[in-house]
């Protein structure tokens, strides 16, 4: 019984001024606030620049596939100038013009919507009159206003680019 009946000074009843002592936790994060609020603002800063990065990226590669696909473009309406107006079988060569259109395609993959619609639709548009080119107004003026309406979605494409 003897035991039992120890005083322990751990025991004790806390003072007024203990009592009101925040806990150890709290007293840590005050004396480590500024490197709390550093590491915080580290890490929101290189979030916000591996995303800012990734986006110029995005950016740059549709800038540059609409810039190739517009000059393709160019190229293409040549050959259907050549073709139809010109009657000049060497610049306005099918063949020629089967590849630009293929490349236009292959382009705009990389682009946001309509730029993948509109390489079809040119695509389709060229398929069903490349064959009487040289004859049909009709022909040369789809394919042209195929190639017109192209022209207008990408300039919009990267005119919206941020």
């Amino acid at each position: 019984m003897n035991e039992l009946m120890q005083y322990d000074e751990n025991a004790r009843p806390a003072t007024r001024a203990e009592a009101a002592d925040p806990p150890a936790l709290w007293r840590q994060v005050r004396a480590n606030i500024v490197a709390i609020v550093s590491v915080f603002v580290a890490l929101g800063g290189l979030t916000y620049n591996t995303w800012r990065n990734e986006r110029t990226e995005a950016n740059r590669s549709t800038r540059i596939a609409a810039f190739e696909v517009l000059k393709t473009l160019g190229e293409l309406q040549l050959v259907v100038d050549y073709a139809y107006y010109r009657k000049d079988r060497a610049r306005g060569d099918a063949t020629i013009g089967w590849t630009r259109v293929q490349c236009i395609k292959d382009l705009a993959t990389i682009l946001p919507s309509p730029g993948p619609e509109d390489a079809e639709r040119l695509l389709q548009t060229w398929r069903t009159s490349v064959e009487t080119l040289e004859t049909d107004p009709q022909g040369a003026a789809k394919i042209s206003d195929a190639i017109y309406a192209t022209r207008q979605d990408l300039v919009a494409i990267i005119q919206h680019l941020r």
